[in-house]
């Protein structure tokens, strides 16, 4: 009975770690998902500003 017992609570044991496990995961997924959206905001901005710079070299050689 003491034997049933103690695999019982290894089993158990190792699914509530395989569950932590598991919901750490899905955390750091969602916090890279997260970092890349930054990425994408922070690129899109410089694409922007790029444009924005080159319009205004363009026009300041159309000036000339």
């Amino acid at each position: 009975m003491a034997l049933e017992t103690t695999i019982l609570w290894v089993i158990l044991g190792t699914l509530v770690a395989i569950v932590y496990s598991l919901r750490i995961l899905v955390l750091l997924e969602r916090r890279i998902a997260r970092m890349d959206e930054n990425l994408v905001r922070i690129t899109n901005n410089i694409i922007s500003e790029e444009k924005r710079i080159g319009s205004v070299l363009k026009t300041k050689k159309r000036k000339r």
